[in-house]
């Protein structure tokens, strides 16, 4: 019984210290893509980060939620994409974290990240909650 708890307790300490430094706070946001370095931050605007699948049927029921959010705010938020698709985004997806699909990282105006959120498709109310409180 002791062992098992000394193995579990190893377990979670590795699982902690592996988890992605993409965390909510004081964290910048990492610029692993030429998009993210021109966007984050562009305009005085907060942005989310989309990493996704394009031809994913998940990935692309949350876009459409996405660009409904946008029309509605009138483009008040920068929307950056990083596709599993192209090579040149690998980066971003160890830098954030990202695991699985579709993911959305909200990062604040000062480049900081605002809010990482689970993986799965975020509802209009969250996303839009989530972007009155930044």
């Amino acid at each position: 019984m002791g062992r098992m708890i000394v193995v579990l307790f190893f377990i979670t300490a590795m699982m902690t210290a592996a988890a992605p430094s993409a965390g909510a706070g004081d964290t910048i946001a990492p610029l692993s893509t030429s998009e993210l370095k021109q966007v984050i931050g562009s305009g005085n605007k907060n942005t989310i980060v989309f990493f996704l699948n394009p031809s994913g049927g998940p990935c692309r029921a949350q876009d459409e939620i996405l660009q409904k959010l946008g029309k509605d705010r009138k483009n008040n938020f920068n929307i950056v994409y990083v596709s599993a698709t192209q090579a040149a985004n690998q980066q971003a997806f160890y830098d954030y974290g990202v695991r699985s699909l579709p993911t959305l990282v909200l990062v604040g105006k000062s480049g900081k990240i605002g809010r990482v959120f689970p993986p799965g498709i975020q509802t209009y109310e969250t996303l839009a909650a989530a972007l009155d409180r930044m």
